[in-house]
Order: structure tokens, then C-alpha cells, then sequence
């Protein structure tokens, strides 16, 4: 890959971008980082709202083209470097179960973890993007029954995903660690590329005075 073709990621130590650094790391081809401090609300300054007008991470640039919310970003750089095997082919019968769970995540498990964090009132389960809470986990749950990955047999950008939020969420008591959920999260804690995303983030995170 030539020096300019490779993936720019917009990145803060410790936030949601962590996961798709983790993807970058799994993946192993070649990309640049552009550090945010959003301490300092670099996330907030003019040019990177010219990036994304949210002012959220991650965010990606590759080829001129920029690339922003989380599920996106994992589809579309597990989908350029298919060699690493970390999404399913669209002719593969997995790529619909992949689909499905990288989309659950953002439609579904992260508005329920969200609302219960904040202590909101959910509305009627007609109205919710998620249903409720409770047949929310217990969805996943099933599926991660199945494990030791989230299809099964096959390791994916999903768990990439996955592994780093559930890590997160069951850290901060947001979901209880119970079966399967706790084997999942220490399977997804051994892979390498969880050490070097640390590294790399307690390195950015020390030299912002964090």
C-alpha cells in the first residue's frame, strides 16, 4: 500500500476510537494517527468539526473520503483489507450475522446501556429503538452462548467491537459480568492487540497530562 493510501485515524486516548485502533491493530496494515485532546476540546475546535460536525471519535480518512460513526468505521476498514479475514465475504452466509451484530450494537445495546447509565426513563418498548433493556441483554446473551466469538467458531471485526465496549460496560458495572459475558470479555482481553492499544493509550493519555 503506497504511503498516502493508507487510513488516517482521528483518535482520543480512551474513548470509543480505542476500539477501532484495536481493529487497526488486528488488521496490521500500515495506518497514521491524528491525536485529539478532548480534555481540551479538540473535539470541539473548527478543524475537526470540519471532520465531523458531532464532534465525536473515531472518525477515519482514506482516499479523500471521510468516514464517521463507530459501526461504519469497522465495517468499512474490515471490508478494505479483506486479506485479515476479519469480515466475511457478501457471497459468505456469515455476512448477514455479521451485519446484524455490528448493527445491533449501535441501534440496540448502546441506546439501552446509555438510558440505563443516565437513569432514564425508557418509553414504551414501541417507541424504543431497543425494545427494553432486559430482552436487550438477554439477546446477546443468547448469542454469545454460542461463542467462543460472536459467530460462533470465527473471530471478526464484530468482536473487535464488541470485546472493547463489553470490557467497558461490564467494568463500570453498567452490565453484570455473568456467563457468557465474563468468558467473552477475558477471551477478547488476551489477544495482543488489546496490550498495544493500552500501551499506545496510556502513552497519548500521559502526554496530554492525563
Amino acid at each position: 500500500m503506497a504511503t498516502n493510501d493508507k487510513v488516517t485515524l482521528f483518535h482520543s486516548p480512551n474513548t470509543r476510537s480505542s476500539g477501532a485502533l484495536a481493529l487497526l491493530e488486528e488488521l496490521g496494515e500500515p495506518y497514521d494517527l491524528h491525536v485529539l485532546d478532548m480534555k481540551a476540546g479538540e473535539q470541539r475546535q473548527p478543524d475537526y468539526l470540519a471532520v465531523n460536525p458531532m464532534g465525536k471519535v473515531p472518525a477515519i480518512r482514506h482516499r479523500g473520503q471521510i468516514v464517521t460513526e463507530q459501526v461504519a468505521v469497522f465495517i468499512y476498514l474490515a471490508d478494505l483489507y479483506p486479506q485479515a479475514g476479519l469480515a466475511p465475504a457478501p457471497d459468505d452466509p456469515l455476512r448477514g450475522p455479521w451485519l446484524r451484530w455490528l448493527v445491533f450494537y449501535g441501534s440496540a445495546f448502546e441506546p439501552a446501556v446509555v438510558d440505563r447509565s443516565l437513569k432514564r426513563e425508557p418509553g414504551r418498548p414501541g417507541t424504543m429503538p431497543y425494545g427494553d433493556f432486559d430482552t436487550t441483554i438477554t439477546t446477546l446473551k443468547g448469542q454469545l452462548a454460542k461463542g467462543p466469538w460472536m459467530l460462533g467458531e470465527r473471530f471478526t471485526a464484530a468482536d473487535v467491537l464488541w470485546g472493547t465496549a463489553l470490557t467497558w460496560i461490564t467494568g463500570f458495572g453498567l452490565v453484570a459480568p455473568d456467563p457468557p459475558l465474563a468468558g467473552y470479555v477475558e477471551r477478547w482481553n488476551q489477544r495482543p492487540s488489546v496490550a498495544r492499544v493500552r500501551e499506545i493509550d496510556a502513552k497519548l493519555a500521559a502526554a496530554q497530562g492525563g
